[in-house]
């Protein structure tokens, strides 16, 4: 099964004194690669561990795999974006759409609070890999 990685995860992968740091490198270790993302959690991942090049590195040695074109995919993204309003950012939807164009993946994720609330295709839960189990 492929797995569509949240922001989350990847900064607690690079950010040795996260807290979620010991489960992310353990998952990462535990899960196939290549995982599939967006350039707007790479965006965000490289922000938030001031770490472009190393990002970047990820994608070059084939463990990320960039799943989505924002362009192509603008009318869907939008619709996310209004359904769910303040809650949601371009990530976050992006990872959704992510999960409705991958329907047999799970979301890599830290943020239980907001992606036990999204809803792929306007209806179905979407299956999470999360610290807690979820």
């Amino acid at each position: 099964m492929r797995t569509i990685l949240d922001t989350g995860p990847l900064v607690a992968l690079m950010t040795p004194g996260d807290r979620w740091h010991q489960w992310a490198s353990s998952m990462f270790k535990t899960l196939r690669a290549p995982f599939i993302t967006c350039e707007a959690v790479l965006t965000e991942v490289a922000h938030l561990t001031r770490r472009p090049a190393d990002v970047m590195e990820l994608i070059t040695d084939g463990a990320l795999e960039i799943g989505l074109a924002a362009a192509a995919e603008s009318h869907s993204l939008q619709r996310l974006l209004r359904r769910h309003g303040e809650r949601m950012d371009l990530a976050d939807a992006c990872v959704v759409r992510l999960s409705e164009l991958h329907r047999r993946a799970a979301v890599f994720t830290i943020d239980e609070r907001d992606f036990t609330v999204y809803r792929r295709n306007g209806r179905e839960v979407i299956p999470l890999i999360t610290p807690s189990g979820g």
